[in-house]
């Protein structure tokens, strides 16, 4: 990427993006006060803030939204009648979850093997940099062509909702003539890609109750029944042998006619392991972009160190059900309770809790934006043409928009390529396709601006 000014400019600009994106990441921002204290998301917003406002955004605001997060705002004035771009980030972070299988501290910015290692760097806490650097690039060269607003939700992981309520409370804030989201990623490094669908998801907590206390296993086991072993005929039900998911009047047969993903690249990607085999039918992308997909996150059960033997008399597990587009997570979540509530065993007792929802998302990827977009992409990636995939994950805050803005453009770019290992341990990013996908949006908006001009 030699030769033209934006490409120059960004990589002048990466040493600063290394040492901002450390600062970012060393807030330990998990968005459940259960897990890390709440100030460390509110340090985490704050910084945002004095970030914007240091690149002179005007109205930056740290916004109170209603599941008890901040999320962060900031308007930066363009030419007059210029169209306005959202941009969009998250600074919340998931879990580090094992710590200990982490080869450097988790919110602590490593370089290692030609990445840079710590929770959020891919996912989103880059794609704030990513923001940043793609605007410095254009105030280098000229001066931002567009209105830009930006938004960096503060609970994005925990899927509870509260920029959704926040921007449908106050429907002007977001309006914009096109939103770039950049929480999605390449289909693989080195290879431009916009996302063109994302799943939704419904989060159910299921719990079973069969007896008033634990027994004693010797005494009464073999005829007392175990909520434990309940718990696990159940979690059963939603899969059928070969690994697919099986809830009640929900069709899992939809078929991806996009971009396939061969399934030798999925086993790598995923670390599979040797002899051990895939789950579900059909092709890598139908299962993971076309089709619903059931995972149990979590299980509350003893331990194995320190266990007794004891009948359990009640147990709960977690359970997030993928809904793809061509479905409603509404009615997703009501097969989904259905559906527990009818195979629990021996009349256990049961209790179903919804603690997270968000809707499907598809993309118009004929629309003029998207052309600006490849435009860009083949200057940040000279020889590639962009490529359109899907994405299993959810971004809940997309269908709001989509709804709120029904004639706003709606693009999906990222940093979470599968090397990335978001949500896993080890996250880490790329810094050349950080870099790539700066200069990538830098001039999608030059780009952008240019269309509308005509």
């Amino acid at each position: 990427m030699t030769g033209h000014p934006i490409p120059e400019t960004v990589a002048s600009l990466m040493p600063r993006a290394k040492a901002e994106l450390t600062e970012l990441v060393a807030f330990q921002s998990v968005a459940d006060p259960a897990v890390y204290p709440k100030s460390e998301c509110e340090a985490a917003a704050a910084w945002v803030a004095r970030a914007l406002r240091a690149e002179g955004f005007e109205d930056v605001a740290l916004l109170d939204t209603p599941d008890g997060t901040q999320s962060v705002y900031g308007f930066l004035p363009g030419p007059a009648g210029a169209p306005t771009v959202l941009l969009y980030a998250h600074y919340d972070v998931q879990p580090p979850l094992d710590e200990s299988a982490w080869l450097s501290p988790p919110f602590e910015l490593t370089e290692r093997d030609g990445r840079w290692f710590g929770r959020g760097t891919a996912d989103c806490k880059g794609g704030f940099i990513m923001h940043l650097l793609a605007l410095r690039a254009l105030k280098a060269d000229g001066g931002v062509p567009v209105s830009v607003k930006v938004i960096v939700e503060g609970s994005e992981e925990q899927g509870t909702g509260g920029l959704e309520r926040y921007a449908e409370a106050h429907p002007g804030l977001l309006a914009a003539d096109t939103i770039v989201i950049g929480d999605t990623g390449n289909f693989r490094v080195g290879l431009p890609t916009v996302t063109s669908t994302l799943r939704g998801m419904t989060m159910l907590r299921v719990q079973l109750d069969t007896l008033e206390g634990n027994l004693h296993s010797g005494q009464f086991g073999g005829a007392a029944p175990d909520a434990l072993a309940a718990m696990i005929q159940l979690l059963a039900s939603l899969r059928a042998e070969d690994g697919s998911t099986t809830v009640d009047g929900l069709t899992a047969d939809t078929e991806w006619d996009g971009l396939q993903y061969p399934e030798q690249e999925f086993r790598k990607d995923a670390k599979v392991l040797d002899g051990v085999g895939l789950i579900g039918t059909g092709t890598v992308a139908d299962r993971i972009w076309a089709r619903p997909a059931v995972t149990v996150i979590g299980i509350d059960c003893p331990a194995v160190v320190g266990a007794t033997p004891s009948v359990q008399a009640s147990a709960r597990a977690q359970i997030s059900l993928r809904v793809p587009p061509g479905h409603n997570a509404d009615e997703a979540t009501k097969l989904l309770t259905a559906h527990l509530l009818a195979h629990a065993p021996w009349g256990a007792k049961v209790f179903v809790e919804q603690v997270g929802q968000g809707q499907p998302f598809r993309a118009d990827i004929a629309s003029p934006a998207y052309t600006a977009m490849a435009d860009a992409m083949r200057i940040a990636y000279p020889g590639q043409e962009m490529q359109s995939s899907g994405m299993g994950g959810s971004i809940p805050l997309c269908n709001t928009l989509a709804e709120l803005y029904p004639d706003a453009e709606i693009l999906l770019i990222g940093l979470s390529e599968p090397e990335a290992q978001i949500h896993a341990v080890n996250e880490s990013v790329s810094p050349e396709e950080l870099e790539r996908l700066s200069v990538t949006e830098a001039l999608f908006l030059r780009n952008y601006a240019a269309s509308k001009a005509v």
